[in-house]
């Protein structure tokens, strides 16, 4: 049995559980987010709440497609140059929207816990708004390269980055604005936000909601188990594109790439 063909399984096995649990999950937290009217006025729900829309969107239309290319040989991105376009906008864009808003909810409960009553009132649901709507429209700018850039290549007929410049840039992307930033921010408040709970004493008092606290942890702990082996994958990919490998090798690293690249959905599936 190769190793090719262990890798399509797990792509499409564990990609269909990926599918359901993301669908599953993201609409229900759609749902409870934003009928309850209590998890309506918190900044930290909003952001979840826009978080969960955008997991949404991102498993439908990227998992799917990858899941009945693996499991059917039916890649649109192969034959559609719209398609192609649309689905590498979508993969830049929504990751980045939802990776914002929970690094956003992580600052929110660091600003929600402190003792500092002038960093509890930066906490407030009229700016989230504002905040939210900035980022959709700045990472929404940030992705009209992949539109001008991503064609069909007429050598492997797969969709490629046609500018060699934006793809210096794909790469300080991958690392940096995926993994490295997104990661760091998170981990640095989420501790904040541990320690605050730790040093006050009138947490209650403050509105702060402790199931909020343990939502946002959560939530960083499931970004550096998910999101952190891609990073590294990449950043080795980077340091050895040069090397001379030899058949095996190359199988090993697709059939890693194949099941690293799945990790990141358990955050956009399951977050």
């Amino acid at each position: 049995m190769s190793l090719i063909y262990i890798s399509q399984q797990v792509t499409i096995y564990v990609g269909l559980f990926l599918v359901v649990g993301g669908i599953i999950g993201n609409g229900i937290n759609i749902l409870v987010f934003s009928t309850v009217r209590s998890y309506r006025k918190t900044p930290c729900t909003f952001y979840f709440l826009i978080a969960s829309i955008h997991n949404f969107a991102y498993v439908v239309i990227n998992l799917i497609s990858r899941v009945v290319s693996a499991g059917y040989g039916i890649d649109l991105t192969r034959t559609s140059v719209v398609w192609c376009k649309i689905r590498e906008f979508c993969l830049f864009t929504l990751s980045l929207i939802t990776l914002t808003c929970s690094c956003l909810a992580t600052i929110d409960q660091f600003f929600a816990t402190s003792q500092s009553a002038n960093l509890r009132r930066l906490s407030n649901i009229k700016w989230a708004h504002r905040i939210v709507l900035i980022t959709i429209i700045v990472w929404f700018l940030h992705g009209i390269p992949v539109l001008l850039f991503f064609d069909i290549s007429p050598m492997t007929t797969t969709c490629v980055n046609t500018n060699a410049a934006y793809g210096i840039y794909i790469l300080i992307y991958l690392l940096g604005v995926i993994c490295a930033i997104p990661v760091g921010v998170m981990v640095m408040f989420g501790y904040l936000t541990y320690r605050n709970i730790h040093l006050t004493r009138g947490l209650a008092e403050q509105q702060a909601d402790r199931q909020l606290v343990r939502m946002v942890l959560i939530q960083v702990l499931l970004v550096v188990v998910s999101i952190l082996p891609y990073g590294i994958y990449s950043a080795y990919s980077l340091v050895t594109s040069g090397m001379i490998k030899s058949t095996d090798q190359l199988q090993r690293e697709y059939f890693a790439a194949i099941v690293i690249s799945l990790v990141p959905y358990f955050y956009y599936a399951v977050g």
